[in-house]
């Protein structure tokens, strides 16, 4: 647990940012919100190191500190492409190839970093793999793990669903969204453990609710999806603040194991 929380630096957390340890080895990189590149280093884990990023949207609380990780890893003597796995595009937010090349490519920002489009340069490339929101879920084989990804309702934001299945257990990583698509269920029926976002408190409506989940919602998909145990992360101070109200919500609707996750905790999949 990188980052457990949100946008608004009022929490003391960093932004969203999961690694996912195989054997104890970092594998996988969910998400790279603001303060995941100093979480990274207080873990001991090295970018470079990674098998794989995984980018659920291109929000700046799930993506600041990508540039700054991989500017790390240009230090490194990594020669291997890393596969990104990231969504396709809608609107102000530009698919995963897009966004990279409006920071890396030859008029980008950063663009002195961009070998990891080009192979110019840095000491690896970026291999991208765009997943269609709108379409079937979509799976990557990564060494021993097996990534599988799906569109989610995150509001307007072509957001994704991650499931990763490896050593015989499964981590669903649900991202920012509503929980109410069918296809995101069918992928985390049956995991292990169930990572969800808890962003807004009991009773929100308007534009939080068409963005995030509801306590409640979190429970009864919980249950429904029969996950072996619940992880609450991406906090915000608006939900902590009704935090009793929300575990008492979701605890109505489902009977396993909470846990309100905080920065470089270590949660067992089991």
């Amino acid at each position: 647990m990188l980052g457990s929380g949100g946008p608004i630096v009022d929490d003391a957390r960093a932004s969203a940012g999961y690694v996912v340890l195989l054997d104890g080895e970092p594998e996988l990189l969910v998400d790279a919100g603001g303060g995941v590149a100093l979480r990274m280093a207080q873990a001991g884990i090295a970018p470079e190191e990674l098998r794989a990023l995984l980018v659920s949207h291109t929000h700046v609380d799930h993506t600041a500190d990508l540039i700054a990780l991989l500017k790390s890893a240009s230090f490194s003597s990594r020669s291997e492409p890393m596969p990104l796995i990231g969504p396709s595009g809608d609107g102000p937010f530009p698919a995963i190839g897009p966004f990279l090349e409006a920071q890396l490519g030859e008029d980008g920002a950063w663009r002195y970093l961009g070998g990891y489009l080009r192979a110019e340069g840095q000491p690896f490339t970026l291999a991208i793999e765009e997943v269609d929101v709108t379409g079937e879920a979509s799976t990557q084989q990564l060494g021993p793990l097996r990534v599988r990804s799906v569109g989610v309702p995150h509001g307007p934001v072509p957001a994704l669903g991650f499931v990763v299945d490896a050593g015989g257990v499964s981590i669903a990583f649900g991202g920012d969204q509503r929980l109410d698509d069918p296809r995101f269920a069918a992928l985390a029926n049956g995991a292990d453990l169930f990572i969800a976002h808890h962003a807004i408190p009991v009773g929100s409506s308007g534009v939080a609710a068409n963005l995030h989940a509801t306590p409640s919602q979190i429970g009864a998909f919980a249950q429904e999806a029969d996950v072996g145990a619940l992880v609450l992360s991406h906090h915000m101070a608006r939900s902590l603040a009704q935090l009793d109200e929300g575990l008492a919500a979701i605890g109505e609707r489902f009977d396993g194991e909470v846990t309100v996750a905080s920065d470089l905790d270590c949660f067992p999949a089991r």
